[in-house]
């Protein structure tokens, strides 16, 4: 039998795999921070309790929580994090069915790419950040 690749290329995939899972947040992210005013708005649109405090919870979850995961720092507790706020944004944000014809397709979408996000936060938990991480590097330092 051949042996797999994959334990070869582990820590490689790691990194690659936190970089790709938070991408999405921190475009989506820096475009909150960038405007609040319209992020407010839009927590107000949706119906999100306390909609200035909900637009600065996502832009704090979505720009430094998602770079902190993206450099391996605090990696399994901030993917878990990571996991309950993306539950509360599909729940409030992308609540489908509420909604009817071409809005409720494109939230259905939105709505289950935020439950494959959990999925790979929760796998991001399991897994650990790997050796290319801030948490490796500190585990090393403190031997």
């Amino acid at each position: 039998m051949t042996p797999s690749i994959a334990p070869k290329m582990q820590d490689e995939a790691l990194l690659i795999g936190r970089i790709l899972l938070v991408l999405l947040f921190v475009v989506f992210g820096w475009g909150k921070m960038l405007d609040y005013d319209a992020t407010v708005a839009t927590m107000t649109r949706v119906g999100a309790p306390m909609p200035s405090l909900a637009a600065l919870v996502a832009i704090v979850a979505e720009v430094p929580l998602v770079l902190l995961i993206a450099i391996g720092a605090w990696t399994r507790p901030l993917a878990l994090l990571l996991a309950v706020y993306t539950l509360g944004t599909a729940l409030i944000g992308h609540a489908f069915w509420n909604l009817e014809g071409a809005a409720r397709y494109s939230n259905a979408i939105n709505f289950y790419k935020n439950i494959s996000v959990i999925g790979g936060c929760l796998l991001l938990y399991a897994a650990g950040a790997g050796r290319y991480s801030v948490d490796a590097w500190r585990a090393r330092r403190v031997r």
